[in-house]
């Protein structure tokens, strides 16, 4: 089952192709911490969240690494404003972004490294580009000569001699081409420095990103992620500084979702339609922002909007009813199938598999939500049909509702608390000893081995057969737990 994704680099789709089969490694640029999180933030961090679950899903081990920009200008500037120090600013904004994505449900990534923290690396890295001629310094400052670098422009299409042509930044003799950057800034009076082999100063803004993310992630990884909006400068910077370095590869896959507009104009603080996250969590539930979030594909312009709000709160409405009314038929004593129940199986069993491969075809939310709600509909006609002819539930069919229903959930990040009924039946510890027993675990560890070899066909087909048989199976963050159902 072939994971395709959007590829910046390349302007298409492409076959994801792990540099190391099984693993998964992810770098995003994170939060500049001098305010709260605002809804701009929220999406990268929401949408890399829904991806690094469906890569685990899919049996890939990830691992994710998040930075956190705690030296730049706006932090010094907030800091002098307040009379405080620079990195209290930084503590308390840090602290504030935890708390509203632990609200939004995006799970920890693996490390989140601070540029304050890195500045031997950033320093070491920096010296490495001058000893390899593509940075020079000058008065205390350091710059990446951009024409050193052949394949300047190759992820945002730009070209450098046209640049140049319409250049309108502001001129600096100092420097040998308009489009040179900082790699290093000599110290001003009222700023945090450090000692380096050119004096005391910071580093610029994009060569944390290059170090920490090689750091941790290796010269050569698969995933770097943000907003459209870091394509060029930043990003475009990383690529030069990272393979001027090290002469190869710096990234497989760069993947940029779509810009936030506020009632179809763009969100920006001059127009005063710049809202925090806290500020919006105060009117409406977390779990509906990010179901709002996750409902429009992440490379497609998202239009935030009391209304659109509104209305993924009434669709995220839609599906609680559908799982209560799976828990509400649960409770009911099953029965055998029947021609209906049986040809809802199939559909059910549809749904999951138009599901993953939506999730498949460039990380599609919006497409798998769709399968959620048909899911949904279903769940409530035979709760309807049931009501109108007093008839029992198909065990093996609400089993299998239960089931996908919490799969489809773990996978979006919604209705995680609830969305997996808890199993009536005995558990399989009980039953450890038994002959039973003994052959479901060599199952499901059979399926754990395809999943792992990418052979959903198998891992599919045997979860399926387990459930013809009655035994149904859940993943969970602990593994796979199974259970008899009726």
């Amino acid at each position: 089952m072939t994971i395709k994704v959007y590829n910046t680099l390349n302007n298409r789709k492409e076959e994801f192709v792990p540099i190391e089969p099984g693993k998964a490694k992810i770098y995003v640029c994170g939060v500049t911490p001098y305010n709260h999180p605002h809804v701009g933030n929220a999406r990268p961090f929401v949408t890399w969240d829904v991806i690094h679950r469906f890569l685990e899903h899919e049996g890939y081990d990830v691992t994710h690494v998040q930075n956190f920009t705690d030296v730049d200008d706006k932090i010094i500037n907030t800091a002098n404003k307040e009379g405080v120090q620079w990195f209290d600013v930084c503590n308390r904004y840090i602290d504030s972004y935890f708390e509203v994505m632990d609200k939004l449900n995006v799970k920890r990534v693996h490390v989140y490294p601070r540029v304050s923290e890195h500045i031997p690396d950033i320093i070491a890295t920096v010296q490495g580009l001058i000893d390899k001629g593509h940075a020079y310094p000058m008065d205390g400052d350091v710059y990446y000569s951009v024409e050193s670098f052949k394949e300047y422009g190759k992820l945002s299409g730009r070209n450098l001699e046209d640049m140049q042509a319409g250049a309108r930044i502001e001129v600096d003799d100092r420097k040998r081409n308009p489009y040179d950057f900082a790699l290093w800034k000599a110290a001003k009076p009222g700023e945090p420095a450090w000692e380096s082999p050119w004096g005391p100063g910071r580093p610029g803004w994009h060569i944390e990103c290059s170090t920490m993310s090689m750091k941790y992630l290796g010269q050569n990884f698969d995933f770097h992620g943000g907003g459209s909006d870091l394509i060029f400068p930043h990003h475009e910077n990383e690529i030069a500084q990272s393979e001027g370095c090290t002469d190869c590869k710096f990234v497989n896959y760069w993947l940029h979702n779509g810009f936030i507009t506020v009632n179809e104009e763009k969100m920006s603080k001059s127009l005063g339609n710049f809202f925090m996250v806290c500020d919006i969590l105060e009117h409406y539930e977390p779990e509906t922002l990010r179901f709002f979030i996750v409902s429009t594909h992440y490379r497609s312009p998202l239009d935030f909007s009391d209304a659109r709000l509104t209305e993924a709160d009434k669709s995220l409405a839609r599906l609680r009813a559908a799982k209560e009314a799976v828990e509400e038929m649960a409770r009911m004593l099953a029965v055998g199938p029947n021609p209906y129940s049986l040809a809802l199986r199939k559909k059910a069993a549809k749904a999951r598999e138009d599901f993953m491969e939506a999730m498949r075809d460039d990380f599609n939310t919006a497409l798998a939500i769709s399968y959620m709600f048909a899911l949904a509909k279903d769940i409530q006609s035979y709760k309807k049909a049931l009501a109108k002819e007093n008839a029992r539930p198909d065990g093996k069919l609400i089993a299998m509702y239960k089931d996908i229903f919490a799969e489809m959930c773990s996978i979006i990040g919604v209705m995680e608390n609830t969305a997996a009924v808890e199993k009536e039946a005995a558990p399989a510890e009980a039953e450890g000893n038994s002959k039973e027993a003994q052959l479901v675990e060599m199952i499901i560890k059979q399926r754990q081995e395809a999943k792992a070899a990418k052979d959903y066909a198998t891992a599919d087909k045997l979860r399926n057969e387990l459930l013809e048989i009655g035994i149904a199976l859940q993943d969970t963050k602990e593994g796979v737990k199974w259970s008899k159902v009726n």
